[in-house]
């Protein structure tokens, strides 16, 4: 499709530039056009006026840079994210980077590089080679590229994204679009230097944070540790700016080397309460193992914490299991916002990081301490070829946790009011709990009591008082907090103010009547929507009761019982146990017969799998030396039981055995038995004979070497006669014998007594080219006389020498 030059003039037309650009984008303008718009005035600076339908304070996509830094270090790379939040979508998008205050109309005024991850979702703009757009244009809700930060002196960065869904672009100069990034001094290289704001919020916030691991075979499978994979113990804190629980570039503690490399949170819990003042509440939830289960299984573990305007960021980490020191988390995420209000929802995906205080590179490494100790930093698919996240291409590392963090009440008078949403309303109403649970996981209580009656009934000031009770210790190295707790009061009554300038909200339901059978109460509440201007104390009711009647023709055998109580703890502490609750009879029948009511209820309970509570195992040991010095052999490693034997029995391996190859043994040379010795190689005189052996296998792998293959001696057999009529005497009856002995293999055979042999055969050939072989030739029987018991009628064999020059 090719678009005439006269409609492409967009600056000249706002209205006409808000329709032309999104078909750009998802359809494409012809080489020809792109040339004349390039040559006329410049893409990418048109790129930057296309304002489009722009929402002020719109968040539905955002663009973000990986660790939400403010500031960015020469020459380093950064993972830069733009995403919709569902069920939002963008169809295509230009993601662009500028220096501070300059238009984008010139090559310079452009800072940085990108790095495609994806070529299937991104690519670099034809006309504009600086730009990022989509590959093909189709609904998605995220992609990602790498930014290389600009060289030192370039001064603050501006990244800017454009968003096209249903032919509108959003394109914002400020807001979840732009984000801008300045250059870090080279004094803080490699510190997380993340200014925080100071928060102008009211009253205090409690929100929930839900943790949901996504670790699994399925989503990571390489090396994927089936039998003892887990995520520890969540373990964080909101806290002030003053105080770090970790951050990128910074040194793990000592609290966060234990998460990291033990997976326990008791030393991070009690650097965390060492920072009272700068801590409201420390943040805890429960292990998971395994580290993924489907939420029809097992609910996603949560843990509720409060912010106020002084300690309004929150951090936590959890380690992955098993692994050298990895672990995810978050770190001072802030959840006050610059119109003095609190955030509403935070919802972040999360991969790995490194701890600095161990050097493996796989999951089950064994311990490799770190010295000195390194940085905290973010894993990479290129840190190493055998880490499970290694990608030979640098694409991204697929997360492997989310974590939702979701404001559920507010407290306290407010600076920026936006209308509480139900789980707002319904969080308010119930009842008062500390901000914290400060109860080691190691120490069993019951229930808290209700609070008892204030001690005091006038308006001096008093004290009201709750119970529990500590049913075990399971480490008795770390204390368990007091079995009481106390909280300030005052008698009814203590206030006279005029409740007219309280602002209410409507009561909620009438709660079930408290009697099954007769007459008995009901109540209902509500609570302070706005307290006076002035200050002062609102007296109005927040509860109301009054009678109710259930079955009003109840038989005089019928009996008032209460409401059930709490469920007890499980009797077991994994596998399947059984738990029990319990109520008791208000008022018994008024016949004078026994409450036919029960008082108890049983029902069966799930813990988590036996195996997967006691097994706490040290990191396997390095490999044994090999069984053999050479070949083949076998080799071994151990691991240990770290947790308690009492706490149950533990199935899984301590003993590894794999095979092991070293060089291969030394292979010394084999031969044969020697052979016979041939005939003397002269009919008179000195002569030699000869006997050889065969090479049935070379040496090998520094094996001893062949020794000698032939061996000669000398032989004599007679005098040679030196007489000339005498020598040619015998010469001729050498020569008569030879013809008849031609004569006799020409005839049948030979005779023997008690057998007829066929003639010789022709000798072999020489086993040896020179240096000596051997030849062979055979006579076999032809006919054994029936009469003949001679043992000598058998097959003959002769051998001489052949080749014996030197080689």
């Amino acid at each position: 499709m090719r678009l005439p030059p006269a409609p492409l003039r967009l600056s000249r037309s706002p209205a006409l530039l808000a329709l032309a650009l999104p078909l750009a984008l998802a359809l494409a303008f012809s080489d020809e056009t792109l040339d004349k718009v390039a040559k006329s005035e410049g893409y990418c600076s048109r790129i930057l006026r296309a304002q489009g339908t722009r929402r002020e304070g719109y968040t539905e996509f955002s663009l973000r840079v990986e660790g939400d830094p403010d500031f960015y270090k020469p020459g380093s790379s950064y993972r830069v994210t733009l995403s919709a939040a569902p069920p939002s979508y963008f169809r295509g998008f230009t993601l662009i980077a500028l220096k501070e205050n300059r238009e984008g109309d010139k090559e310079e005024d452009h800072a940085g590089t990108f790095q495609i991850i994806d070529e299937e979702e991104t690519q670099f703009m034809s006309n504009c080679p600086v730009a990022v757009t989509e590959s093909t244009p189709r609904r998605r809700t995220r992609i990602q590229v790498f930014w290389i930060a600009p060289p030192a002196g370039t001064g603050c960065v501006i990244l800017k994204a454009s968003i096209v869904q249903k032919r509108i672009i959003y394109f914002q100069d400020e807001g979840s679009l732009t984000k801008k990034l300045c250059e870090q001094d080279s004094t803080f290289d490699g510190v997380t230097d993340k200014p925080i704001l100071d928060c102008c919020a009211c009253g205090t916030a409690k929100y929930r944070l839900t943790f949901y691991g996504n670790w699994s075979e399925k989503t990571h499978p390489k090396d994927y540790p089936r039998r003892a994979n887990h995520w520890s113990a969540i373990i964080g804190g909101s806290h002030s700016k003053n105080y770090v629980l970790w951050e990128y570039g910074g040194y793990a503690s000592e609290g966060v080397k234990q998460v990291a490399e033990l997976g326990s949170p008791v030393k991070m819990e009690e650097e965390i309460r060492q920072q009272s003042d700068e801590v409201l509440t420390v943040i805890k939830a429960k292990a998971q193992w395994p580290a993924w289960q489907p939420l029809n299984v097992r609910a996603a573990p949560s843990a509720e914490f409060s912010v106020d305007r002084t300690r309004h960021l929150m951090s936590f980490l959890t380690m992955m299991g098993p692994s050298p020191d990895w672990n995810v988390g978050l770190s001072a995420e802030d959840l006050c916002t610059k119109e003095c209000g609190w955030v509403q929802k935070v919802v972040q995906d999360l991969i790995p990081w490194d701890a600095g205080t161990d050097s493996g590179v796989t999951y089950e490494s064994p311990n490799k301490p770190t010295i000195p100790q390194e940085k905290i930093r973010p894993l990479t698919s290129l840190d190493h070829p055998q880490s499970p996240f290694y990608d030979p291409e640098g694409g991204s590392i697929t997360q492997v946790a989310r974590v939702v963090i979701e404001r559920i009440a507010r407290k306290g008078e407010q600076c920026n009011i936006v209308p509480d949403n139900v789980d707002d309303i319904v969080a308010d109403l119930a009842p008062e709990e500390k901000d914290e649970d400060d109860t080691p996981e190691t120490c069993i209580y019951s229930n808290w009591s209700p609070w008892s009656a204030c001690s005091s009934s006038t308006c001096d000031k008093g004290k009201r008082m709750r119970q529990r009770m500590l049913k075990a210790q399971l480490d008795l190295s770390v204390p368990c907090p007091d079995t009481q707790d106390f909280q300030p009061c005052m008698g009814p009554g203590c206030s006279d103010e005029d409740g007219s300038t309280c602002t209410m909200s409507e009561w909620i339901t009438w709660s079930p009547c408290s009697i099954s059978c007769g007459m008995g109460m009901r109540s209902r509440e509500r609570y302070v929507k706005q307290f006076p201007e002035d200050g002062s104390v609102c007296t109005l009711p927040t509860e109301e009761t009054e009678k109710c009647t259930v079955n009003e023709e109840c038989s005089p055998s019928s009996c008032l019982m209460t409401e059930w109580g709490e469920w007890d703890e499980c009797s077991a502490t994994c596998g399947m146990g059984m738990k029990k609750r319990h109520r008791m009879v208000k008022m018994s029948p008024a016949d004078g017969s026994m409450c036919k009511a029960e008082t108890s209820q049983v029902e069966k309970c799930m813990m988590p799998e036996c195996h997967t509570i006691p097994c706490l195992l040290s990191p396997w040991s390095e490999w044994s030396d090999c069984s053999v010095t050479c070949g083949k052999g076998m080799r071994t490693r151990q691991r240990m039981l770290k947790s308690l034997a009492e706490l149950g029995d533990c199935n899984e391996e301590l003993e590894q055995v794999e095979k092991c190859m070293l060089p291969e043994c030394p292979i010394d040379c084999e031969l044969t038995e020697w052979s016979q010795w041939s005939e003397c190689n002269k009919s008179c005189g000195k002569g030699h004979m000869i006997r050889t052996r065969m090479i049935q296998m070379e040496p090998q792998f520094g094996g001893a070497p062949c020794p000698e293959t032939i061996q000669r001696k000398k032989c004599r057999i007679r005098k040679c006669i030196r007489n000339p009529s005498i020598q040619k005497l015998r010469w001729r009856e050498a020569r008569e014998s030879r013809r008849s002995e031609q004569l006799r293999e020409e005839s049948d055979g030979e005779q023997f007594p008690g057998c007829r042999m066929r003639p010789w055969t022709a000798w072999s050939e020489c086993t040896k080219l020179c240096g000596g072989g051997i030849q062979e030739r055979y006579m076999t029987v032809k006919k054994r006389f029936k009469s003949s018991q001679f043992t000598s009628c058998k097959d003959k064999k002769e051998i001489r020498a052949c080749n014996v020059h030197p080689c």
